[in-house]
């Protein structure tokens, strides 16, 4: 994961009720009977979903998985049990077979989606469920503004190879991926339209999660760095002008994927 950005767990929860927004609508849409008994949360951040699906089903044996040691850090602190794990989501592997692996937000920092759903589809139990969100980041509005930002100051060449994620596949391949050893298949996307509010607003969403990677190529330089956020806010606040009710409007389109492996009768194996 090189690309990974190096999380700040505070800056990133102050949007958390528009980021939780997607996170609870992927759990909404798991199958009704599923009975996990393995579940695995990859890239669980801070743990607030994989303690909810602990609390879910209580029975189970649930692991937290995140490449940041900060955000377990703050896992850790909820006293859920549940296993937090320091670990790379792509070649993380798990003892046995898993009944659901919950991907909220994560699987986007990864290369090459095809191998990388085909490897983690290989790990469910049959029966089981992989249940992904990713954001459709890469031609929104203010991911479009980042890159030409980035493409014009000082600051290029030291950024120039810091870029966070790459455009998704189209919808129609993950299906067909999914399709490869699943059933029950469902893709779908949906587009939420964020009210955020105080002053750089999309500017400050981005630094907890988009800006992540530049901003720690830039800090050895904070005046670069500074310079770098004074255009990026002057160019994002024109294209996300404040409303008069001090409301700043950020669409942010969202893709789903659910999926059952072939080959159990019920959910629980």
């Amino acid at each position: 994961m090189s690309n990974a950005p190096l999380w700040d767990p505070q800056q990133y929860s102050r949007f958390e009720a528009e980021r939780d927004r997607a996170a609870l609508d992927l759990l909404l849409r798991l199958p009704g009977d599923l009975e996990p008994r393995t579940i695995v949360d990859l890239g669980c951040g801070t743990g607030q979903h994989a303690a909810l699906l602990k609390r879910r089903h209580p029975g189970a044996t649930v692991t937290g998985l995140d490449s940041s040691a900060a955000m377990l850090e703050q896992a850790r602190a909820l006293g859920a049990d549940v296993d937090w794990v320091q670990a790379d989501l792509a070649t993380w592997t798990p003892d046995g077979a898993l009944d659901l692996i919950f991907a909220n937000a994560s699987l986007q920092w990864l290369p090459d989606h095809r191998s990388l759903l085909r490897r983690q589809t290989g790990l469910l139990a049959p029966g089981g469920v992989i249940a992904v969100q990713m954001p459709l980041a890469w031609d929104t509005l203010h991911y479009r503004t980042m890159r030409a930002v980035m493409a014009e100051g000082p600051w290029t060449g030291r950024i120039s190879d810091r870029e966070t994620i790459q455009a998704l596949l189209d919808p129609a391949d993950y299906y067909d991926v999914l399709a490869e050893a699943c059933e029950e298949v469902d893709v779908w996307s949906t587009t939420y339209l964020h009210a955020l509010t105080g002053p750089d607003a999309v500017l400050e969403w981005m630094k907890g999660t988009a800006l992540r990677p530049h901003l720690e190529a830039l800090k050895e330089d904070p005046s670069m760095r500074d310079a770098y956020l004074s255009a990026l806010s002057d160019a994002l606040s024109k294209a996300f002008p404040r409303r008069p009710d001090g409301v700043t409007l950020l669409p942010f389109p969202r893709l789903f994927l659910i999926a059952r492996r072939r080959g159990g009768d019920d959910a629980g194996r």
